[in-house]
């Protein structure tokens, strides 16, 4: 993959690096091909049981590279083709929020500075978000001119609740670390200095954990959230049916009945 997104799997945790510091990780294209692709391929790989997505330097990522943008805007004018500036959406941002959001492993976000625009989205729709103390969001779109993207129409409610949601987008701010943290946008606020380690710790303790049991309670979430409670609790029983059957869950039946820890295989 490119040098502006690092990519290492040890013990079952693929951990994804945004590596352009000089530019807060900004999302050029070379860097959202290869993020969009470093995702598809964690979440493909059977040897990887959990992601953990950070930043490198002092951002998470500030979203899309203006400096770039401006260039498509006044190709696409020149071409008069306006209407296919924002290509990228498609092409780029729906594929990487889908694959965090949808991947039957769980991702955890290690917010370790800015998360702007679409890196506050690609935050949104991991699973759990460890962030720095120093670390924020804002979700930047309105600012400049335009709507939301990368899945934060969808996950942003489901975190902060409607009206939260459409105020921190029609009136796009700062939000400082402890009050993402009362929100609900941060799952857990650490020193700065410990981002790293901790979010790693959280990461690993997923990857050593019942992979199949986690993509199930995704799955079950994410159909929850569009489905009334019959078909809901028929979604319930189709995917308890399939993690009953599973190695992992007669390994903690018996470990518990053992009074032992279970080692969990991911099958």
């Amino acid at each position: 993959m490119a040098d502006t997104v690092l990519y290492e799997v040890a013990d079952g945790l693929a951990t994804v690096t945004l590596n352009r510091p000089d530019a807060m990780n900004a999302l050029d294209t070379g860097t959202k091909n290869a993020l969009r692709d470093t995702l598809r391929q964690a979440a493909e790989d059977d040897a990887v049981r959990a992601v953990l997505l950070t930043g490198a330097g002092r951002a998470f990522c500030v979203g899309q590279d203006l400096k770039e943008h401006i260039g498509t805007l006044a190709a696409a004018r020149a071409a008069q083709r306006t209407d296919h500036a924002m290509d990228t959406v498609a092409e780029h941002y729906n594929p990487i929020a889908a694959t965090i959001a949808e991947m039957p492993k769980p991702v955890v976000a290690g917010v370790n500075g800015v998360a702007a625009g679409a890196g506050a989205g690609f935050a949104f729709a991991a699973d759990h978000r460890v962030v720095a103390d120093s670390a924020s969001f804002n979700t930047s779109f309105a600012g400049v001119a335009l709507t939301a993207d990368s899945g934060v129409s969808w996950t942003l409610p489901r975190l902060v609740g409607h009206g939260r949601a459409a105020d921190l987008l029609l009136f796009p701010r700062r939000i400082p670390a402890d009050e993402a943290l009362a929100l609900g946008i941060a799952n857990v606020v650490v020193p700065a200095a410990d981002l790293a380690a901790e979010a790693a710790a959280v990461a690993r303790r997923l990857a050593a954990g019942p992979t199949g049991a986690y993509a199930a309670i995704k799955e079950s979430l994410a159909y929850g959230a569009g489905h009334g409670l019959a078909e809901t609790l028929a979604k319930e029983a189709e995917l308890q049916s399939r993690a009953g059957a599973s190695e992992d869950h007669r390994i903690a039946v018996e470990a518990f009945v053992a009074k032992e820890e279970p080692r969990f295989t991911g099958r």
